[in-house]
């Protein structure tokens, strides 16, 4: 048996919690800034939603990319968006895949009012799934994922870390 095969016994015997039930049991993952998703991470961590758009065309994009769909314009700038959306599609997992992940949780599918075919995905925080319908409307969260592990120490000893979750609105 391998250490995966032994911590996935494990889990579903503590809820996905540290033995004793305190705290998460692993460190939640921390995402991957790429070329093009460099600046929109550095301003999640600000507490700030950006959206990239094509410098030519005007055309928003979600998430980054390095060329423009439309006019395949290789220029873009970023803008404020409003950090705000619909429902478009979740789903509730009931188990723990991830030790950090106490299931059960729900990842949201959110498709974002500053402009068509813009999607992006992150966790329901504050409200159980069971009221969820397409098209209820969301605002981003940002929730800090603890400090990076590079900054020292086993868990990080740095600044903590951000990524956008999504609460229901009104």
């Amino acid at each position: 048996m391998n250490a995966t095969q032994s911590l996935r016994q494990d889990v579903p015997e503590q809820g996905g919690r540290r033995p004793g039930g305190h705290g998460a049991a692993a460190p939640r993952p921390r995402p991957g800034a790429d070329r093009d998703s460099a600046y929109w991470w550095e301003a999640v961590g600000e507490g700030r939603f950006l959206v990239q758009y094509c410098a030519d065309c005007r055309t928003p994009r979600f998430p980054a990319r390095e060329v423009c769909a439309v006019c395949l314009s290789l220029e873009w700038e970023w803008r404020e968006g409003t950090g705000t959306g619909t429902v478009d599609g979740w789903t509730v997992t009931r188990r723990t895949f991830h030790p950090a992940f106490e299931a059960p949780y729900t990842v949201l599918r959110v498709a974002l009012d500053d402009g068509p075919a813009l999607y992006c995905w992150g966790c329901l925080v504050g409200a159980d799934p069971d009221g969820l319908r397409r098209g209820r409307p969301v605002e981003a969260v940002f929730t800090d994922v603890g400090p990076d592990p590079a900054d020292g120490g086993p868990t990080g000893g740095g600044a903590f870390t951000r990524v956008v979750d999504w609460r229901l609105r009104e």
